[in-house]
């Protein structure tokens, strides 16, 4: 069990119980610009900041378990790789490769032009 009152973030989803209704700003969770009017029985999510009103709500989700935690964790868990992401891998594959090899002819160059190509064995 939980008291929300105005300015409080929620910290863990919860179910509101029996009082007046509660606005609360959600745009950290759904998007939504303006803040929500949440009745009792109503759904708040963890993240939230409640806007007007006080009451009591039962705690139904916390920490990974949370919408909020469970859209992380999807997110965190992708394995997909974009075509544009591969497109740039690409690209910078062959620049540090061509980089590698134009800086080895310039050693190897210089060397052979400077004599010091062939050092002697003692």
């Amino acid at each position: 069990m939980i008291s929300i009152k105005l300015g409080d973030i929620i910290p863990a989803d919860a179910r509101l119980m029996d009082r007046e209704p509660l606005k609360v700003d959600q745009s950290a969770v759904t998007g939504e610009s303006e803040p929500a009017k949440k009745s009792p029985g109503d759904g708040v999510y963890s993240g939230s900041t409640c806007k007007q009103g006080e009451l009591e709500a039962v705690v139904i989700a916390m920490g990974v378990n949370t919408l909020f935690g469970k859209a992380a964790h999807l997110v965190d868990s992708t394995q997909n790789v974009g075509h544009f992401e591969k497109i740039l891998t690409s690209i910078g594959n062959f620049c540090i490769v061509r980089s590698a090899a134009t800086k080895m002819e310039s050693i190897m160059r210089s060397s052979f032009w400077s004599g010091e190509f062939l050092l002697p064995c003692r």
